[in-house]
């Protein structure tokens, strides 16, 4: 099965457990996704892999019913173990080529950019889509350099796979995007710590889906 050719990146949500405990994270993730995200990626930088392991399972039986990929931040073993749709990958983490050599030709692989270099190797190393940014100054624990907005056009026609901006994105400043040839939107903040995740989410995708459709006339 070709999962490149189903992959859906408009409304990409990374998690962070930091603001929940465990039951209101599976809840906000459930209401995102009734709200209309396309792709999760189950992002924890602190946990054991065990407790990685333990909580990805739960939030995939979430991600299973709505039929949206759940990816898995740097951990390609948790991916593994997990039976995880793939792997998202940043540029300390294993490179993408390793990550595609252990999990396979059907996991999905994608990895981070900042610049156009980075993104050709990435693509040439087995990558299905990028992430890049941060596009605005982000409040998740992450070290983040800002990337322009022409650097992230740039790698869109630099790439023949898909490419999401990342970083400090809301449906009050995604404006800045329009006219790029961006796939989607990367979010974490804007969803998990709105009070209504679901409205949250269907206000974002309702956004992005706008930006997407001007782009193409």
């Amino acid at each position: 099965m070709n999962k490149k050719k189903k992959l859906d990146t408009t409304l990409y949500l990374v998690t962070d457990s930091s603001y929940h405990t465990e039951e209101t994270f599976l809840r906000t993730v459930e209401e995102a996704l009734k709200g209309g995200v396309t792709l999760v990626q189950l992002r924890e930088k602190e946990r054991s892999a065990r407790d990685y392991l333990r909580l990805a399972r739960r939030v995939k039986e979430v991600t299973d019913r709505y039929q949206v990929p759940l990816l898995i931040d740097d951990r390609v073993d948790v991916a593994a173990a997990a039976d995880a749709a793939g792997v998202h990958v940043g540029q300390s983490d294993i490179p993408a080529a390793e990550a595609r050599k252990i999990l396979g030709p059907d996991k999905i692989v994608g990895a981070t950019a900042k610049t156009v270099e980075q993104a050709v190797e990435a693509y040439q190393q087995g990558a299905d889509y990028l992430g890049v940014g941060a596009i605005y100054p982000t409040t998740t624990k992450v070290k983040t350099v800002l990337t322009k907005v022409s650097t992230l056009e740039e790698i869109c026609r630099a790439v023949p796979i898909p490419v999401n901006a990342i970083g400090g994105l809301n449906a009050g400043n995604m404006d800045i995007l329009a006219g790029t040839h961006i796939a989607g939107i990367c979010v974490v903040s804007a969803i998990m710590k709105a009070e209504t995740p679901g409205k949250a989410a269907a206000e974002l995708k309702e956004k992005i889906m706008q930006l997407l459709k001007i782009r193409e006339q």
